[in-house]
């Protein structure tokens, strides 16, 4: 049986939706908790290896608090070399990216020299070929979908730029047939989003200033449920893409 190999960073950053499509599929789900000591798990063919998020970045691969990323991003390259498919969400995308030969720059502001995080709902909009082969599927060729990091990925020349929103070019791509970054939160459900709300003020408030829980928790009402089908059909057609067709 097909295995969805679940690399995660802290325990408020699960693969939620992503564990829905994996029993669609007849995946087993296998999670390695890398921030509890988890070692680093030996990749197979078949295998799909998901790289989840978290508030760490690639500018702290040689960071002490953080042991397990220097083998981490040595084991998104191997997998890059083997042709073993690979999904990055947030933090992994970077990750994937940076294996693949991508850096990342933080995130400025459109009307100032200041950095600022992309944080909150908001569309994604699909480009050229994509517009057709996944836009089409969504009203105005665009998804909204829940927005939480302060970096922006520089691509590495392999990679195809599927999707951006206006604040982040770089919010969808991919990596050769096999491998897939989203800057974004498509795996998000409303207990985990009421969570990194509660967790994560200190950045939430650099980006949406001193009303930012409420903002969220408005903006997760809003859009959570209401967004659902459409991120969960965009899921499927990746797994499909990857070639982890429904049963």
């Amino acid at each position: 049986m097909a295995r969805l190999v679940v690399l995660q960073h802290l325990e408020r950053e699960g693969p939620g939706l992503f564990a829905r499509i994996a029993e669609e599929r007849g995946m087993n789900l296998c999670i390695f908790r890398l921030d509890q000591g988890s070692s680093l798990p030996e990749l197979l063919n078949g295998d799909l290896l998901l790289v989840l998020g978290g508030p760490m970045g690639v500018r702290d691969i040689n960071n002490s608090k953080f042991p397990w990323m220097d083998a981490e991003l040595d084991l998104i390259h191997s997998a890059l070399t083997k042709n073993i498919r690979v999904i990055g969400i947030c933090l992994g995308a970077q990750l994937l990216a940076h294996a693949a030969g991508g850096d990342v720059e933080v995130l400025m502001g459109e009307s100032s020299s200041n950095p600022l995080p992309e944080v909150g709902w908001g569309n994604i909009f699909f480009n050229g070929k994509w517009k057709k082969e996944l836009g089409s599927s969504f009203r105005g060729g665009s998804l909204n979908v829940l927005h939480w990091h302060g970096d922006r990925i520089l691509l590495p020349p392999s990679a195809e730029l599927i999707a951006s929103s206006n604040a982040c070019k770089e919010q969808l791509f991919k990596i050769g047939p096999f491998a897939y970054g989203l800057q974004f939160h498509i795996e998000i459900d409303d207990e985990m989003v009421a969570q990194w709300i509660n967790e994560d003020v200190k950045f939430i408030t650099s980006a949406l200033g001193e009303d930012a829980q409420v903002t969220l928790q408005k903006q997760q009402q809003q859009y959570g449920n209401k967004t659902l089908e459409r991120r969960l059909f965009l899921l499927r057609r990746i797994f499909d893409l990857i070639g982890f067709y429904q049963k």
